[in-house]
């Protein structure tokens, strides 16, 4: 999976979220182009663990670091806890996020700030914690497809996530030119947990391309992104053109 310009030798990247699905997937592909991983998780310790292992066997060094992202202050220090081990970070990719049932007709105030809080305020955060390193780097945010258009059965997830797409443009002004700020927004790609691939084909056609992708597809977006050191500001969407098939916020 060789990008032209991504090789990530003696670069050290934080991928929060790296237990698993697409947050592992991203640190091991990162470990692939040669980087060093240091890899967040919150309750998923030993896959955490068995994570930095396969880094490892791949002749990178790893690192595990527990930080509950719905604590603001254990947010605001995971930069620094993972530097302690680490060093200075070059990559920072804020995969974490949660993911709850709840329409706007039901959901609370609690609710909403929690979402906000791990989706959207604790990448902002890390961000801010990134960058105040003050050296040179790369932030990618993931996204989700689904916020162009409207995610009635996950409205706190919907409204946490549209802040992040927000965030990334304004931390891309903010944080430069030291650091470049992007995102991936995936679609149809890994099916929610308990579920298998016939879930993913049930829904192949609700994208224009008609088929589901895979991790693989969304961390060569990241991966790019990597390599395009003028590139900031910018969303990638990893969906099969679902983005384009509802445009409720113009």
């Amino acid at each position: 999976m060789a990008i032209d310009g991504a090789n990530l030798a003696g670069r050290t990247a934080l991928v929060t979220g790296a237990a698993k699905r697409l947050g592992r997937a991203t640190a091991l592909a990162l470990a692939r182009e040669g980087a060093d991983v240091v890899v967040h998780y919150g309750r998923s310790g030993a896959e955490a663990e068995a994570a930095a292992e396969e880094i490892r066997r791949l002749g990178r060094r790893a690192w595990t670091v527990r930080a509950d992202l719905s604590d603001p202050a254990q947010a605001a220090g995971l930069v620094a806890g993972a530097c302690e081990q680490a060093g200075p970070l070059d990559i920072l990719v804020n995969s974490a996020s949660i993911f709850p049932d709840g329409r706007l007709t039901d959901v609370s105030a609690e609710e909403l700030a929690l979402n906000v809080q791990v989706n959207a305020m604790a990448p902002l955060a890390l961000g801010r914690a990134f960058a105040a390193q003050g050296r040179r780097g790369d932030i990618v945010n993931f996204l989700d497809a689904r916020i162009t258009d409207y995610d009635r059965d996950h409205a706190a997830y919907h409204l946490s996530k549209r802040m992040l797409a927000d965030l990334t443009r304004m931390m891309a002004l903010e944080f430069a030119p030291a650091v470049t700020v992007n995102a991936v927004a995936p679609g149809l790609i890994l099916p929610p947990a308990g579920e298998d691939e016939s879930y993913l084909d049930r829904l192949a056609s609700t994208n224009p391309l008609g088929r589901h992708g895979d991790a693989e597809d969304v961390t060569r977006a990241v991966l790019f992104l990597l390599a395009s050191d003028f590139v900031t500001g910018q969303v990638i969407f990893v969906d099969g053109g679902r983005h384009m098939r509802g445009r409720m916020y113009g």
